[in-house]
């Protein structure tokens, strides 16, 4: 075997005898045996080697050397970082807040953390071999305390008990003591590492808590008594107010009972006039109008279309209100659309909507009246003045329940019944190719004609008594009779604008009334002479009425809207002048 490997078994040799020195120690001592070994090497004289040899064995040894200074620098740097580790651990353990005790098997204080001698008000070095069961300030506690120590000795877990403790200038400090049994290499016993929680403020706190609680409780006690004796003439004088409530609600239950019977014998002596006289809004007890009554009870429980036909101001909303009252969406709204109260290029938008940006001044969306009616009923009033583009779309809304909004690429669907009005003959008018022919057909499923009035003079009477009560309520007046000879003008007049002009003539007549009986004045001044000359006045009021609207709407150039328009100047609405104007058949030439 060669010197250098002799020598490398040496160095392990000794490097796993002194493997508990410290690296130090371990150098100075291989240092040591190399010498010694070379000495004697020397003086053996050993054969001599070769120059190859020696430069081989000169390399592996600057090798080793390398090897053994790197294994140096970890060292050191270990030692280093051990030294760090120890220094932040010596710094929680010192700074934590919680008080830190190290005692042997006995009680004996061994170690303690700096929060351990500010609880004791000691410094370190007078605390450390000190029997802890001296700063325990009764009898009672120490003995706590050792059985608290044995048990930890038996290794039985985390254990914890309550102590009081002398501090710094005699102060009492209410501790809660937990300890655990910690293993140790030198001494098999082991130590127990306890940390000790300073509870004195805690606990004077819920003293304190306690006692406020009790002031609290004896303060409401007090009042509660004090209450109970001012409040016996209150009590008194509740005791009597519930009597005199009972005796009012005894009372208002016997009023309410007659009330209710007052209400159902008036709910059916109504019944019994509707039966007889009216339906709904509807008057009269003609042949003509019983027939009507018999037709809207057949149809207004279905979802049928209805067509209502019939002349201007005959009630064909009234009906159309009374058809939907009748039908099962009554709890939903019915929706009017008055065809010839808007301008052709609004009604499109107006039935259907609109998207935000579809229309010039269209800032958001608008939901049409269709989609409002969704559920329930849309009334078009004088539809044969629907324009014909506008035809097609409603004749799908109809077919198959669906639209789209202006401005919207999505399809809206809705369930709506749909209730359509004309004064016109949609027949003829769908010959002469100004109404679709499909949609007449899919209106034209249940018509209702609805007679005029003067087609049911017998009706007047019931009319001028409901119109006499109505008015009388608006105005103030108390008009109660009505001669026979007025009825009698009244039913012999040839009633043009038919139920609606009956309104406004009753109206007029209420207001100028001075007494109980009304006085019919204006063109019916020619009714009381036993009515001659009737149909000769009728004629000349029309004729005057068509003439006096062409000389207007010539003055204003045959303008109708506005604020210098023809309707402003006749006081009318620029839909009644339109109608007015179809009626008459005025035409700008």
């Amino acid at each position: 075997m060669s010197f250098f490997n002799q020598f490398l078994d040496k160095r392990e040799s000794m490097m796993i005898h002194d493997k508990d020195k410290g690296p130090l120690i371990a150098a100075i001592e291989l240092r040591r045996h190399a010498e010694v070994r070379i000495g004697s090497k020397t003086a053996e004289s050993p054969p001599l080697r070769s120059e190859v040899a020696k430069q081989k064995l000169v390399q592996e040894l600057e090798v080793h050397q390398i090897e053994l200074e790197m294994q140096n620098e970890e060292l050191l740097r270990s030692q280093e970082e051990l030294e760090l580790s120890r220094s932040n651990y010596n710094e929680l353990y010192d700074f934590a807040p919680v008080s830190y005790f190290t005692f042997d098997a006995a009680g004996v204080i061994r170690e303690v953390n700096l929060t351990g001698t500010q609880l004791l008000g000691m410094e370190r070095v007078l605390l450390v071999e000190k029997p802890f069961i001296g700063f325990i300030a009764d009898a009672a506690g120490r003995d706590v305390f050792l059985r608290h120590l044995e048990s930890v000795r038996l290794r039985q877990g985390l254990q914890g008990c309550d102590l009081k403790l002398t501090g710094k200038d005699g102060a009492l400090i209410h501790a809660q003591l937990k300890s655990v049994m910690v293993d140790s290499v030198e001494n098999r016993d082991g130590f127990i590492l306890s940390s000790i929680v300073d509870a004195t403020l805690g606990m004077k706190l819920g003293e304190d808590l306690q006692k406020a609680h009790g002031k609290l409780e004896q303060i409401k006690n007090d009042q509660a008594r004090e209450l109970s004796r001012s409040s016996m003439p209150l009590t008194l004088e509740i005791t009597e107010r519930k009597r005199a409530e009972e005796s009012l609600q005894s009372a208002y239950a016997g009023m309410k009972l007659l009330k209710d019977q007052l209400q159902a014998e008036n709910i059916y002596l109504q019944q019994e006039i509707a039966k007889e006289y009216n339906f709904g809004e509807i008057i009269g007890k003609s042949k003509e109008l019983s027939y009507l009554f018999l037709r809207m009870e057949q149809l207004a429980p279905m979802n049928a279309t209805v067509l209502l036909l019939g002349e201007t101001g005959t009630g064909k909303g009234v009906v159309a209100r009374a058809i939907h009252s009748g039908s099962a969406r009554k709890d939903r709204p019915m929706i009017t659309v008055d065809c010839t109260a808007l301008p052709a290029n609004l009604i499109e938008s107006e039935l259907f909507g609109w998207e935000r940006g579809a229309l010039t001044g269209a800032a958001s969306r608008q939901i049409g009246r269709l989609e409002l009616a969704n559920g329930g009923t849309i009334f078009l009033d004088e539809i044969g003045e629907l324009p014909m583009e506008l035809q097609c779309k409603l004749l799908r809304v109809i077919q198959d329940g669906e639209f789209e909004r202006l401005g919207s690429p999505r399809t809206i669907k809705i369930d709506v019944r749909v209730i359509a009005a004309s004064n016109r003959n949609l027949e003829d008018m769908f010959r002469h190719g100004r109404f679709r022919e499909d949609l007449f057909y899919r209106l034209n499923v249940f018509p209702i004609t609805i007679p005029p009035l003067r087609q049911r003079k017998e009706d007047i009477p019931l009319l001028v008594s409901h119109f006499i009560a109505k008015f009388n309520k608006k105005v103030g007046k108390n008009v109660e009779t009505v001669s026979s000879e007025s009825l009698n003008a009244l039913q012999q007049y040839h009633w043009p604008g038919n139920v609606r002009e009956l309104e406004t003539v009753i109206e007029r007549a209420v207001i100028t009334s001075p007494g109980a009986e009304l006085q019919i004045l204006d063109r019916f001044d020619t009714f009381r002479r036993k009515g001659e000359l009737v149909g000769q006045e009728v004629k000349a009021l029309v004729e005057l009425e068509h003439d006096h609207i062409i000389h207007v709407l010539q003055k204003t150039a045959w303008r109708i809207e506005g604020k210098d328009g023809a309707a402003a100047l006749l006081g009318l609405n620029p839909s009644t002048l339109r109608a007015r104007m179809r009626k008459y058949g005025i035409i700008r030439l």
